[in-house]
């Protein structure tokens, strides 16, 4: 197709397909926004490689994005989401024609990657994503009582970051650990903080400042 002579069409087939996989994360839309996501990347693989290296580069491509959900979703710190992107972006990349096919698909990516995140402000999140926000507010209602009563009890306590907080990751107050948010922080790991605020079972810390 003459329209894969283009250069640019890259970067509006790469950005279409990250955006809507990317935005298959964020939201639940049913699998729909999958769907178009995966149509995309393989018509770009496809118009550019042949089967072999075209499974190769795809594979490469959704073990980056793979790598993103498993960040997101168990680890938190963003080391294997970078890795993620890495992967992704090379994968476009090296399969692009010539150089400057391959940089409008890497600023496709990014774009795409960039703009998923307003879908947020459409549709309903997901529920894996409000847990890592930590914004799930256990009621007594709800039956939680004891255990709100056990982290209101950590209010004013001090401990250390027992992982990087950026701003959501894990704290050691005694010999417990805790899943805390920092102040709008990112807070390197043994960096000694104070509990501001237990809201449930979210837990609010700053930064010690030693005078």
């Amino acid at each position: 197709m003459e329209l894969f002579n283009s250069d640019w069409i890259g970067l509006v087939i790469t950005g279409l397909g990250t955006l809507f996989l990317l935005g298959e994360i964020l939201v639940n839309m049913r699998g729909v926004f999958g769907i178009l996501g995966i149509g995309f990347i393989v018509i770009y693989f496809t118009a550019y490689l042949e089967p072999g290296s075209f499974m190769i580069m795809l594979i490469i491509y959704f073990i980056g994005l793979l790598l993103i959900i498993i960040d997101g979703k168990l680890i938190n710190d963003g080391t294997l989401a970078t890795i993620g992107v890495v992967l992704m972006l090379t994968s476009v990349a090296l399969a692009a024609p010539n150089l400057y096919a391959g940089l409008y698909a890497i600023i496709g990516v990014l774009v795409g990657g960039a703009s998923s995140f307003g879908f947020l402000k459409v549709f309903k999140q997901r529920n894996m994503w409000n847990k890592l926000a930590l914004t799930d507010r256990l009621t007594t209602e709800a039956g939680y009582s004891t255990m709100n009563q056990e982290y209101h009890l950590l209010l004013g306590k001090e401990g250390i970051t027992k992982s990087v907080l950026r701003p959501v990751g894990t704290i050691r107050i005694g010999d417990q650990d805790y899943s805390a948010v920092s102040n709008g922080q990112w807070l390197e790991q043994g960096v000694e903080i104070k509990v501001v605020q237990v809201d449930g079972t979210k837990i609010l810390v700053e930064k010690i400042i030693n005078e």
